[in-house]
């Protein structure tokens, strides 16, 4: 279950250390200030303008790497996120969007607000297989039939570091870890297998623009082992039947 204390994203069961406190310090740290947008933004672009839609909302926005070039090419993004640190970050830089920013989790939004595009670009990993799967079902629901659903998340192909134990792992390949090391020290992060994501996005409900696909990153030259994956994917909700 999803529930909101104090503008936090928390488990069912508030499991490891609590997402806010971490993703503050990483953006106090300068975590992603900087760095370019990820390639997928271009695809996310190409698939609005495809179907002729502008209007959406990006679940955890950050300080801005991906929403701007997002929200400078067209998009009108509602942008979400716990951090406040972030979100002072991205007004700071580009005052023209601060009124468009919303700091807290889905409760901070009106519960009738509904988006053409709903964005989670490295968000939707946050907790275990139950908590991940309700977060991505609250963010479906705020999706308008016709809409595009743009995800990019954990891959169960991934070289997983730095040290971390299995918390849980399902049938279809899907696993969930509790980080010992590292910045995410504490937390609870799931990597989605390809059958698990094809049950979140099953037709005849969701319709595939963008099928799911592997973006490979390999560490060596950043000094640390191995390489992550992650999965990126563009799904379309099947508008209602026209009348008859």
């Amino acid at each position: 279950m999803l529930i909101n204390w104090r503008g936090k994203w928390l488990s069912r069961h508030d499991q490891g250390m609590d997402a806010e406190i971490s993703w503050e310090a990483e953006y106090r740290r300068g975590r992603y200030q900087g760095e370019p947008p990820v390639p997928f933004t271009d695809d996310i672009l190409r698939a609005a303008r495809s179907y002729g839609l502008t209007q959406g909302l990006y679940v955890g926005c950050g300080n801005g790497r991906n929403f701007l070039p997002l929200s400078r090419n067209g998009l009108t993004l509602t942008g979400l996120d716990i951090s406040g640190t972030a979100l002072a970050q991205l007004a700071a830089s580009a005052p023209e969007f601060a009124g468009r920013l919303v700091h807290g989790d889905f409760s901070a939004l009106a519960k009738d607000n509904t988006y053409d595009l709903v964005i989670g670009i490295q968000v939707f990993q946050h907790g275990d297989r139950a908590t991940t799967g309700s977060v991505i079902a609250e963010a479906q629901r705020r999706l308008r039939p016709g809409g595009l659903f743009c995800l990019r998340v954990n891959a169960v192909s991934t070289d997983v570091w730095p040290a971390h134990e299995i918390t849980e792992q399902a049938p279809d390949g899907g696993f969930t870890v509790r980080y010992l090391a590292g910045s995410k020290a504490g937390l609870i992060i799931h990597y989605f297998s390809a059958a698990e994501l094809d049950a979140l996005f099953s037709p005849p409900r969701f319709e595939p623009v963008l099928p799911p696909r592997i973006d490979q990153t390999w560490r060596q030259p950043l000094g640390a082992p191995g390489q992550w994956s992650q999965w990126e994917a563009i799904w379309r909700l099947s508008p209602p039947d026209p009348p008859l």
